[in-house]
């Protein structure tokens, strides 16, 4: 396992008593290089909507966990926030609740030399979903989609 995918996968287990103790939902955790930074990023979400006093919350109880366990041998800025209005769509909760709402695809492989897609997500099921684009259904593997997250239309 690469040494990014154990340090996000590590730190979900750290954090998910902390969010589901609060009845919070986990988005995402990711571990990233930008410039000459690492950071830890918690995403998390609730019925209504994250705010700061929540995030404060869950960043001072892992912090915690974060130090005690110690496995991460970099310096690192720990994050924790809002998935924010264009939220990535990772796991099959994430399609099954955007079903209905437009989303942004981008493809590991050009299909019919195209690799972006909008449209208005219709079903998820096994490991594929249905996008409503100009009054067609195209189908797509979740397994060919590098990025999927819902639209920002302004």
């Amino acid at each position: 396992m690469a040494k990014r995918t154990e340090i996000e996968a590590k730190t979900e287990a750290l954090v998910l008593p902390i969010i589901e103790e609060h009845h919070f939902e986990l988005v995402d955790v990711e571990y990233v290089k930008e410039g000459a930074n690492w950071y830890l990023r918690v995403y998390a979400d609730k019925e209504g909507g994250i705010n700061i006093d929540d995030c404060v919350l869950i960043s001072r109880a892992l912090e915690e966990k974060l130090d005690a366990e110690d496995f991460i041998e970099d310096a690192y800025i720990l994050e924790v926030s809002s998935p924010g209005l264009g939220r990535p769509l990772k796991k099959e909760k994430d399609y099954i609740r955007s079903i209905g709402k437009s989303i942004d695809i981008k493809l590991y492989k050009a299909v019919d030399k195209q690799k972006e897609f909008t449209g208005i997500l219709k079903e998820y099921s096994n490991g594929q979903i249905v996008v409503t684009m100009d009054e067609e259904d195209i189908t797509f593997e979740i397994k060919s989609i590098a990025n999927a997250r819902l639209s920002l239309d302004f």
